[in-house]
C-alpha cells in the first residue's frame, strides 16, 4: 500500500533562476495528470504564484515547502499531508539548486528539501549557449553535496539535432542520464510584471491554455516513463503527515477570507487551520462582492496585487464601508501585505477602507527577503513575545510604516518595528506560514467567538 510518506516524487531544480524550472515542473505535472495520475504539486520557498499554475495542471491545491518559514522538521509532514491519495508528486525548486536564505547555509534551499524528502533531483539546464561545458556544469552540481541525488537532466533551449548530439555526448562522461530535451522555441505565454508571473486568477482561460501548452511540450520532449521510474526510487519520508489541530468547540464563527484577482496570495494550510479551529471559512471577492458574507465574525485579507486593481477596489464603496464597520466593532481582522494596503486610507491616491491612519503607494524599490519577527504586543494573532519567521515581497510603501502599537519587531535587514495593531486589527507587510505556529489560527478563531 502506498502511503503519503512513500508517494513517488521528483524535485525539479536548476543551476540558476531562468533555466526553465517552472515550465518543466508545471509541464510534468500536466503531462502526468493527462495520463490519469493523481499528481501532488509542491513549490519550494514562499512563492504564491507558481502554485496557482501547479493547481491548474493537477486539479489539486498547490502547496509550499519552506524550511525557513516552517522549519526543516515540518517539511516532511507537510509534504505527506499534501500528497495523500496521490500517485506521484512533483516539487518545483526555487532559484539555483543550492541557493537558500542569505547567510544561512543550505537553509530553505531546494537541495535541503530534496534531502529531507529523500527525493531524486531532475536538473533543468539551459543549454542555449553551451555544448561540452554542460558536462562540467552537471558534474559540479552532482558532486557538490553527496547527499543530493541528481537522477537525471532535462536539457532546455536546445537549438538543433546536432546541438542535442553534442550535449548528449558530453553528458555521457558525467554519468547523469538525459531524461528530456526541449527545443529552443517561443516561450509558452506566461506574462510577468513587477512581482513575477501574472497569477492564474487574473488570466483564467489564457492560463489554462498556457499550462496545456507546457504539458504538451514536456510530454513530447521528455521520457515520462523514465521520470516516473526515477520518482519511484525515492525513499520514505520520515515522520507522520501534518494534521491541523481540531477544536471541539460547537460554535462555528464565520471567517471571511478575501480572494479574487486582487488577493491571490495565501497558503492552503491557513484555511485548513481556520476550519480545524472551528471556523466556517467563506471566500469573497473585494472587487465584486458589495457585502461581506452573512454572519462574518472575522476577516482575513492575504497578499496579492491591490495596486493593480486599486480603481476597482476603491469603486466598491459598499464593501469598503462594511470592512471599516467590522474593524470598528473590534472584530478580528488579519491583513498581510495586500491586505495592509487595502486597510489604509488610500492607495496611490485611491480611497481604500480607511481602517488604518496610513497611506500606501507604489515604489520603484523591491523589498524582498526572509525576516525574523517577534510580536511587540498582544493581538488577535499572537501574544507579546511570540517569535515567527516571515517573508516580505512588495514594491509598495506604507507611510507611516508602523502604528503606535506595531505588529512586529523585525530583525532583518535592520532592526525596526513594522505593522499595526489596533483593537481587533493585525495588519503587516509580513507573510507568515501559520503551520509553524498553529496557535495563531486557534487564537484568531477564539477571538471571533468572543468578540
Amino acid at each position: 500500500m502506498v502511503t503519503s510518506s512513500s508517494v513517488p516524487r521528483l524535485v525539479v531544480a536548476a543551476p540558476s533562476s531562468g533555466s526553465g524550472k517552472t515550465t518543466v515542473a508545471t509541464g510534468l505535472m500536466a503531462a502526468f495528470a493527462a495520463r490519469g495520475l493523481a499528481v501532488s504539486p509542491h513549490k519550494v520557498g514562499p512563492d504564491y504564484i507558481d502554485p496557482g499554475y501547479h493547481a491548474l495542471a493537477t486539479g489539486r491545491v498547490g502547496r509550499n515547502l519552506d524550511a525557513y518559514l516552517c522549519g526543516p522538521e515540518l517539511l516532511g509532514p507537510l509534504f505527506a499531508h499534501g500528497a495523500r491519495g496521490c500517485d506521484i508528486a512533483v516539487v518545483e525548486g526555487v532559484m539555483g539548486l543550492y541557493d537558500g536564505a542569505a547567510g544561512e547555509g543550505e537553509l530553505a534551499s531546494t537541495a535541503q528539501v530534496a534531502k529531507v524528502l529523500r527525493a531524486p533531483v531532475v536538473l533543468v539546464v539551459d543549454a542555449s549557449s553551451q555544448s561540452r561545458s554542460v558536462a562540467a556544469l552537471v558534474h559540479g552540481f552532482a558532486s557538490w553535496d553527496p547527499e543530493v541525488r541528481i537522477g537525471g537532466v532535462i536539457l532546455n533551449k536546445v537549438g538543433s539535432d546536432r546541438h542535442e548530439e553534442l550535449l548528449r555526448e558530453a553528458l555521457d562522461s558525467a554519468g547523469v542520464p538525459v531524461l528530456g530535451v526541449l527545443r529552443r522555441v517561443p516561450q509558452v505565454d506566461t506574462p510577468s510584471r513587477h512581482l513575477g508571473l501574472v497569477p492564474v486568477a487574473e488570466r483564467q482561460t489564457a492560463a489554462v491554455e498556457a499550462v496545456a501548452a507546457m504539458g504538451a511540450q514536456v510530454a513530447a520532449g521528455c521520457d515520462l516513463e523514465a521520470l516516473a521510474a526515477l520518482a519511484r526510487s525515492a525513499g520514505t519520508v520520515p515522520g507522520e503527515p501534518w494534521e491541523p489541530p481540531v477544536t471541539t468547540e460547537r460554535a462555528r464563527p464565520v471567517v471571511a477570507v478575501a480572494g479574487g484577482p486582487a488577493f491571490t496570495f495565501s497558503y492552503a494550510e491557513h484555511t485548513e487551520l481556520l476550519t480545524a479551529a472551528g471556523a466556517d471559512v467563506v471566500l469573497f471577492d473585494p472587487l465584486h462582492d458589495e457585502r461581506l458574507p452573512d454572519g462574518t465574525s472575522g476577516l482575513v485579507i492575504g497578499g496579492g496585487f491591490p495596486e493593480v486593481y486599486a480603481d476597482g477596489l476603491s469603486a466598491n464603496e459598499p464593501l469598503r464601508g462594511e470592512v471599516a464597520d467590522l474593524a470598528a466593532s473590534g472584530a478580528p481582522v488579519a491583513a498581510e501585505c495586500a491586505g495592509l494596503l487595502y486597510l489604509c486610507r488610500e492607495l496611490d491616491g485611491q480611497p481604500m477602507c480607511g481602517v488604518l491612519d496610513a497611506t500606501a503607494r507604489m515604489s520603484e524599490r523591491l523589498t524582498l527577503g526572509y525576516r525574523d519577527a517577534v510580536a511587540v504586543g498582544d493581538s488577535v494573532l499572537a501574544v507579546a513575545g511570540t517569535r515567527m519567521r516571515g517573508h516580505e515581497f512588495h514594491r509598495t510603501v506604507v507611510e507611516p510604516g508602523a502604528g503606535t502599537a506595531p505588529a512586529w519587531g523585525v530583525r532583518a535587514p535592520v532592526r525596526r518595528v513594522e505593522g499595526f495593531v489596533q483593537r481587533g486589527v493585525h495588519a503587516s507587510y509580513l507573510h507568515t506560514h501559520w503551520a509553524a505556529e498553529p496557535g495563531v489560527a486557534r487564537r484568531f478563531v477564539e477571538r471571533c467567538r468572543t468578540s
